[in-house]
């Protein structure tokens, strides 16, 4: 199995994509972070010292996927069309997933994945705080369409239902 990403020496480089048609990709990724019982009821009632934990998580993941490019060595520079971040508050921490459009010649999957981590590591400052053992897990793309592999759900993973969009 040849490597893409590896040229004929075995050196890694950035793959050329110049050739590639644009195309409407969109990839989803989630991720959780495990929480106290104490810090969910703190996210609940909004009494978290640093403030509104999800309204600054959201913004920083929406930040990481435009961001993508410049942490991440060999991903290629694309234009994010669209991104959303969402958390959800459960019993046992917070929920996040992120879904991240664009029409370019490579796909979003990075982008998702680095929104979703960057969410939850926003999280993680926010409450560190209260409770120093919270845990980001589970981070991982869960669909995917568009360009030569086309659409693509996790087995076992609900379709987001913008990933086919």
């Amino acid at each position: 199995m040849s490597f893409t990403h590896l040229d004929a020496a075995g050196h890694a480089h950035m793959v050329d994509v110049t050739l590639k048609q644009p195309t409407v990709r969109t990839a989803t990724a989630r991720g959780f972070v495990r929480c106290s019982t104490d810090v969910v009821a703190a996210l609940r009632d909004g009494t978290t010292p640093k403030g509104d934990v999800i309204a600054v998580a959201r913004i920083a993941g929406i930040q990481a996927a435009k961001s993508t490019a410049s942490l991440l060595p060999l991903a290629h520079v694309i234009g994010v069309h669209r991104a959303s971040v969402d958390l959800e508050i459960v019993d046992d921490g917070v929920q996040i997933e992120a879904t991240v459009g664009t029409a370019d010649r490579t796909g979003v999957e990075m982008e998702a994945l680095t929104a979703v981590s960057v969410t939850a590591l926003a999280v993680v400052d926010m409450v560190k705080g209260l409770d120093r053992s919270v845990v980001i897990e589970n981070v991982r793309i869960t669909a995917k369409s568009g360009g030569r592999s086309g659409d693509w759900v996790r087995p076992g993973e609900s379709d987001p239902g913008e990933a086919s969009a």
